[in-house]
């Protein structure tokens, strides 16, 4: 065996010793329930809402996120809530830093910020939009002014309004809302109770690394999570950078008590496989 035939070998043996972690992960359901585990619908859109739920309720996940208003009852059909709902059909790169969406805006969480209230939900969805040529300060003061009348509707339903941190290096071009320290500064702007962050544990490896320093420092702004592999948004398994137990127990070392979603691509034929797979690993 020369050196190049020996190093294929290594590889080989320490590739096939990963394996059986990720097996019995697999296998495996949440015991220790610190985290309470949601899934981001749009991961699996190619199976139906039902199955996804039928599956999510078998593994111990007890939401489904991202879910549009006529969405919530089939979740509710299984025991489901949904953690993250949506309340505008207006797309992530159109948002409250542009002031000619902000009376749209407010007329579609108006809508719909009851009807969460009346499901049972905490949480709706929010973005920045992208930058478009504003400053940082242009798009806090935007972002504020147009949230402003929207954060007095969800403080009557006691709704919390999440923007969601993006990255704009990899997925999301030109996203305002790309680094923590933008969102905590809008949250301040704010001043309401009701308006925090959803940290997206993949974005802001990419935008900003220091995860777990970051979420320790800011605990207070964050009201909900999503996973993701880095690099590709994969699996959170051993196969990229992120140690997530690890990430888990940071999180739940704050007191939080909000949802971690899962927000992967699954990359491997059996998605629902992968879906376990995490839900396990996250099981701290």
């Amino acid at each position: 065996m020369n050196r190049e035939e020996a190093l294929k070998s290594i590889a080989g043996m320490a590739g096939a010793a990963l394996l059986p972690s990720y097996s019995n992960a697999m296998d495996a359901t949440p015991k220790k329930r610190n985290i309470n585990h949601s899934v981001c619908q749009w991961c699996y859109d190619d199976l139906p809402l039902e199955i996804l739920c039928e599956a999510a309720r078998d593994m111990g996940i007890a939401s489904i996120d991202l879910l549009r208003a006529d969405q919530w009852g089939m979740a509710a059909q299984y025991g489901l809530t949904c953690a993250m709902a949506y309340a505008s059909p207006i797309g992530l790169t159109r948002g409250f830093n542009d002031v000619s969406l902000h009376e749209t805006l407010l007329k579609d969480y108006t809508r719909d910020i009851p009807k969460a209230a009346d499901a049972g939900l905490k949480n709706v969805i929010c973005f920045s939009g992208n930058a478009n040529g504003l400053t940082r300060e242009q798009g806090l003061e935007n972002c504020a002014r147009g949230l402003e009348p929207v954060l007095k509707v969800a403080a009557r339903y006691n709704i919390t309004v999440c923007m969601e941190l993006l990255n704009s290096k990899v997925d999301h071009k030109d996203y305002q809302c790309d680094h923590t320290a933008w969102g905590v500064a809008l949250c301040e702007k704010t001043g309401s109770p009701n308006f925090k962050l959803l940290y997206d544990i993949y974005h802001m490896q990419i935008m900003e690394g220091d995860v777990i320093a970051t979420i320790r420092a800011n605990a207070n702004y964050i009201a909900h999570y999503h996973t993701g592999g880095v690099p590709g948004r994969n699996e959170i398994d051993e196969r990229q950078e992120l140690y997530y137990p690890a990430i888990m127990r940071a999180i739940v070392a704050t007191g939080f008590k909000g949802y971690v979603a899962q927000e992967f691509i699954p990359s491997q034929p059996d998605k629902l496989a992968s879906l376990r797979a995490a839900i396990r690993i996250c099981d701290v």
